[in-house]
């Protein structure tokens, strides 16, 4: 398995990506609404990237079939991947949005949940308990500890609270190019997989249903789906492993912590 071990510039830069990341996701958080629609998110997004950041949207046009638009927006059941459309939010949505920035000939890759106007208690704890989730697997990131460490870590989080873990889609390094080795699994067993070595970049991206983990995927190709219509949840940070942990470099500038 061919993993890049970034050098210090190169980490650097993915700073800064990551930056720019956290910031979309921050300017997106007042715009979200009842009555706004995923496609009006997915131009606020698309303008911010390319004509405040200066970069682009690596999401556009990514992948066969072709991605049509700047950013992911998955509502309610939607697991991950979900098209922006003309379909507006409603009081009570859950809502995960995806950005990626291509700039300078590197990536920086986040998602967050975001609650449209009310949600319901039973809504807030899946949310809750992903970033949990996610925050314990980030907890098992140092030099010398195993890709399984990771997915256990998340795996323990979500299913000691009665959910799931989606296993088909997963994190993954990320740099110069957008996916990259390895793939992070969000379920696994402690003490198996490779070894992190620092200086290693890559995303933990859990994906927890409220019912089971099965799926499926719509005609599109990209939208993806709870088989059985309960809830997901998704939030994405991408980190640095160091020889003592790691560095989280998707860290909101607005609230200054993940």
């Amino acid at each position: 398995m061919n993993i890049i071990i970034k050098t210090p510039e190169e980490i650097q830069k993915m700073r800064e990506l990551g930056r720019l990341a956290a910031e979309a996701l921050d300017y997106i958080e007042d715009f979200v609404k009842p009555g706004i629609t995923t496609n009006e998110i997915n131009h606020l997004i698309h303008d911010f990237q390319t004509q405040v950041q200066g970069g682009y949207p690596a999401p556009l046009h990514y992948g066969n079939p072709p991605f049509p638009k700047s950013c992911c927006t998955s509502v309610n059941h939607v697991i991950c991947h979900g098209i922006p459309d003309d379909k507006p939010l409603k009081n009570g949505d859950i809502l995960n949005i995806d950005v990626t920035i291509r700039k300078d000939g590197f990536h920086g890759d986040s998602s967050r949940m975001y609650a449209v106007g009310n949600i319901s208690p039973i809504a807030k704890r899946l949310i809750d308990t992903t970033h949990a989730s996610m925050m314990a697997g980030i907890g098992a990131v140092r030099a010398g500890a195993t890709l399984g460490d990771i997915g256990y870590a998340c795996q323990q989080v979500a299913e000691n609270a009665g959910y799931s873990v989606v296993q088909e889609f997963c994190g993954h390094g990320i740099g110069r190019d957008f996916h990259e080795n390895p793939q992070i699994l969000h379920y696994g067993k402690k003490g198996q997989g490779i070894k992190l070595q620092s200086g290693m970049i890559f995303t933990i991206e859990p994906m927890i249903n409220q019912g089971k983990r099965h799926l499926r995927i719509l005609a599109d190709g990209w939208t993806v789906v709870t088989k059985d219509r309960s809830l997901s949840a998704q939030w994405e940070h991408e980190v640095l492993v160091t020889d003592t942990g790691c560095e989280i470099l998707t860290v909101s500038p607005k609230y200054g912590k993940p």
